[in-house]
């Protein structure tokens, strides 16, 4: 029983998190596949790009409330998990489930079903599961995303650094404060997720030819069904 709401749960999370909600929102704004544009992605950052900023706002508050509500509905189907015994392999999936939900919307934005696996980053949907997981981390990371982003104008090294932070400022937090290794984990997992997603931004933020915030320059890109997922 604990396992088939544990698995309910993954795959109802993944589904959310493969809402498309940059590329609904893009048609909406830009009557175009915002996929076709700049990066690629269905992000907030590249819908500024593509529809403006009102889009990009719609688009990022959507795509963090996936994060938000996968964690909200592993808490509502496992809200009689106090019952469980401890320490007992049942009681490991209650513990986890919501950071798994909130990994699940996560690698459901990134590789989302409906899109042919063909998605965004996950940086908004990554830390809105941590705010609800651990609103310090949250909350730390979430500075240094702002603070880096703002300094250097790359919103991709501000998310990677913001990530890297939260789950840096977490270390001790779990050592000596005794939060849950689950929130750990989906700190760590999140993090390399953000910089797979992120290593095309990452070659060119070597190469010097990142872009920045505010640089408008579009360049068309392949059709999504072209290219490696991604």
């Amino acid at each position: 029983m604990i396992f088939a709401k544990f698995a309910t749960i993954i795959v109802l999370c993944y589904l959310l998190g493969s809402i498309p909600f940059g590329v609904l929102v893009g048609r909406l704004f830009a009557k175009v596949d915002v996929r076709n544009y700049g990066s690629g992605k269905m992000g907030a950052t590249n819908v500024m790009r593509v529809a403006g900023k009102k889009a990009a706002v719609i688009v990022f508050v959507c795509d963090l409330l996936k994060g938000v509500m996968a964690v909200s509905i592993a808490w509502v189907i496992f809200r009689g998990g106090a019952r469980v015994v401890p320490d007992s392999a049942d009681w490991w999936m209650v513990k986890g489930a919501p950071a798994a939900a909130a990994l699940a919307a996560m690698i459901g934005h990134t590789w989302p079903i409906f899109l042919k696996f063909q998605g965004g980053r996950g940086v908004a949907t990554f830390y809105g599961g941590l705010a609800v997981l651990c609103p310090p981390a949250f909350l730390i990371g979430g500075q240094i995303t702002l603070l880096s982003a703002g300094l250097t104008r790359y919103v991709s090294l501000g998310s990677i650094a913001g990530a890297i932070g939260a789950y840096t400022i977490l270390l001790p937090l779990t050592i000596f404060n005794g939060y849950p290794i689950e929130l750990l984990l989906y700190s760590l997992a999140g993090t390399i997720g953000l910089i797979i997603t992120h290593r095309d931004n990452i070659e060119r933020l070597v190469a010097g030819t990142e872009r920045r915030i505010g640089e408008r320059k579009l360049k068309t890109v392949e059709p999504p069904s072209k290219q490696y997922p991604g």
